[in-house]
């Protein structure tokens, strides 16, 4: 629990109306998934994860990915953000020669630096 409550509006979606739209609500528990949706300001979703209600999700990666598609945002789609990008890492430029050769501008081991 947040100290003083949490920062943001809270809601409740008690009949998953909410969750229906978004295909999250499993109406034989009668329970939603854990989903969760990364939405642009053009209302745009860009995003999707969803998790069976025991397994949790990694907050860490979430903020990673918000930062990931605002840089992409900002630069209007001129750099792409590869595997396990963070900011201040290398990003490509989208060409068609490099389709099939990513490997070859960027290595796996930036993933995990």
């Amino acid at each position: 629990m947040v100290e003083g409550g949490a920062p943001f509006p809270m809601l409740s979606d008690g009949p998953g109306n909410i969750g229906k739209v978004y295909g999250v609500y499993d109406e034989n528990a009668g329970v939603e998934m854990r989903g969760r949706f990364i939405i642009d300001p053009d209302s745009v979703v860009q995003a999707i994860e969803i998790l069976t209600p025991p397994v949790g999700r990694n907050v860490l990666e979430l903020i990673r990915q918000i930062q990931a598609f605002q840089h992409v945002r900002v630069t209007n789609g001129a750099e792409a953000t590869p595997t396990g990008w963070r900011p201040g890492k290398t990003t490509l430029s989208p060409r068609s020669d490099l389709v099939g050769k990513v490997w070859k501008v960027w290595k796996v081991e930036h993933a995990f630096d």
